[in-house]
């Protein structure tokens, strides 16, 4: 390890991916995952950043997951939201090659926001951004064993969840 560095602003769009992936998973939904990772960007370049580790994308989804508790609190003072009538057509995504597998993945995404947090967040840091386990460990701030049973834990819930053979 290294001595304290400076977070690299030109480098933050190296883990883009990844931190979308992320938000994804803790959001439930693609628009307000693109806005979680805004507002993440946001504040990490809002001022310098001194990290005392070489992990720049364990930092990065420390932040993308304290934005997106804040944001949850924020919200819990407001008033709800309302949903759309069930009459409404919704537009399919053209982007989006098989439209099965797109609901298929939505699915998922909505599973894994549902998951406990401890669980939630071992699952978003192995499976979806795709660290390893010792990575993920480090990130989260746990020992290995205890990402490997959380991860275990996590995955039965969601095949049960998503009645997955």
């Amino acid at each position: 390890m290294g001595g304290p560095h400076q977070l690299d602003p030109e480098a933050l769009g190296d883990h883009i991916d990844r931190l979308y992936r992320a938000a994804w998973s803790l959001c439930g939904s693609r628009e307000d995952a693109e806005d979680l990772v805004q507002e993440t960007f946001a504040k990490v370049l809002a001022r310098p950043r001194l990290l005392h580790s070489d992990d720049d994308l364990g930092y990065l989804l420390r932040v993308l997951r304290n934005t997106f508790f804040s944001k949850l609190r924020t919200a819990g003072r407001r008033p709800s939201e309302v949903a759309l009538p069930d009459d409404f057509d919704a537009l399919e995504d053209r982007k989006s090659p098989n439209p099965q597998r797109h609901v298929e993945t939505a699915e998922l995404y909505a599973a894994v926001s549902a998951l406990p947090p401890d669980f939630r967040d071992a699952v978003i840091a192995v499976d979806v951004v795709g660290l390893s386990y010792a990575e993920a460990g480090r990130a989260l701030r746990v020992r290995e064993a205890t990402v490997t049973t959380r991860l275990f834990r996590a995955r039965r819930r969601l095949a049960q969840e998503l009645k997955v053979d």
